[in-house]
């Protein structure tokens, strides 16, 4: 499965277009990655945790928009938009939502 950002694949020519495919990964973070997120906030720096979970839940929603687009007959993903979201209480919970248009190349 090929996922794009653009709305093209060069050499590849699109042959059949199948729709807007949609994946979304919402995760929450625990009290002890907070705590430890917070004193990096104080002293500084990056924060490897909050890297780490957005980047599982980047992987996890690229991996279910593929999914849907494998499910529609489609080979490759084109036009991929990532979004990033806070929500509930506190902000405590990360969502990433991806969307793009599953392609027959």
């Amino acid at each position: 499965m090929i996922l794009s950002t653009t709305p093209t694949l060069e050499g590849r020519p699109i042959r059949q277009y199948l729709g807007v495919v949609t994946g979304e990964a919402v995760l929450g973070a625990n009290v002890f990655k907070d705590m430890f997120a917070n004193v990096r906030d104080i002293v500084g720096g990056r924060s490897a945790t909050y890297e780490r979970e957005l980047a599982s839940a980047r992987k996890m929603a690229l991996d279910e928009l593929a999914q849907r687009a494998s499910e529609l007959g489609g080979n490759a993903v084109v036009g991929i938009d990532l979004d990033y979201e806070v929500l509930g209480a506190a902000n405590g919970m990360l969502m990433v939502s991806a969307s793009g248009t599953a392609v027959v190349i």
